[in-house]
């Protein structure tokens, strides 16, 4: 089962697992998980995508149950009337809070974008971040003999595709786990010393203002026992309260 973090008679968001995709895609034939589907079975009726999470990342992911109010929310995320706030954690130490305005040209699929403008000049791009924490570990990874690492709160003002991870790389605190614009080696490292095998980017918060009622809705996504196991190892227990379970074994049960 997902966990359910929010439902009414026009809308419902759910905490999507890590690892999985929205919807089914030719592009993935072989796989058999996916959210849009595992949720029109748990809840008994039609969802309506608005917006995706990338499969590797976690968190809150919204819907509608009606095609009208569907078109509705992708408005508002088309204009960027909602805020979205993501966690992630990343390379090396962030001492201090900015923001990238880095244009960004759009990520083409081989294959499922074959037909697209390959031409098409670099999208304006910003990104606000702060950073929660950092930690010196003794694990040597790379040529140091330590290791550094920091947790993030990041602030995306537009939508371009995997620009959190891209302009993370940009500034090179790329976020653990990115196998597409990440460190290989600290990912590798992090995965033999820590356990933790998965992107560590998780859409925390998502407010918005509803469809049909205009009362302002704020959506929270706990971290799963991926994330919550790093963030003991590293020692930054009650940094977000709101984002952790009171057990991590809980995390289990939203999940078959």
């Amino acid at each position: 089962m997902l966990e359910v973090l929010y439902q009414d008679d026009h809308i419902v968001a759910v905490n999507k697992p890590a690892g999985w995709l929205v919807h089914r895609s030719w592009l993935a034939r072989h796989e058999t998980v996916f959210v849009m589907q595992t949720l029109r079975d748990q809840i008994g009726q039609h969802v309506f995508p608005v917006h995706r999470l990338d499969r590797p990342t976690s968190g809150v992911l919204l819907m509608a149950l009606s095609s009208d109010i569907a078109r509705q929310l992708s408005q508002q995320f088309e204009h960027h009337q909602l805020q979205k706030t993501y966690h992630a954690v990343v390379r090396g130490y962030v001492l201090e809070s900015d923001v990238i305005d880095y244009a960004l040209v759009e990520e083409l699929d081989k294959i499922a974008d074959k037909f697209a403008d390959s031409d098409k000049g670099a999208q304006p791009s910003i990104t606000y971040y702060r950073p929660l924490a950092k930690v010196e570990c003794p694990v040597e990874i790379g040529r140091y003999p330590t290791s550094r690492f920091s947790l993030l709160e990041l602030t995306p003002k537009t939508g371009r595709k995997h620009q959190l991870r891209r302009h993370m790389a940009h500034i090179r605190h790329p976020i653990i786990g990115d196998t597409t614009h990440g460190d290989l080696r600290q990912n590798r490292g992090i995965s033999a010393h820590y356990q933790t095998n998965r992107l560590m980017l998780h859409a925390s918060h998502l407010k918005l203002d509803h469809p049909v009622t205009g009362e302002q809705l704020s959506l929270t996504a706990k971290w799963d026992a991926s994330w919550q196991h790093l963030i003991q190892q590293f020692g930054w227990q009650g940094i977000i309260p709101d984002l952790e379970y009171d057990e991590v074994s809980k995390v289990e049960n939203f999940i078959d």
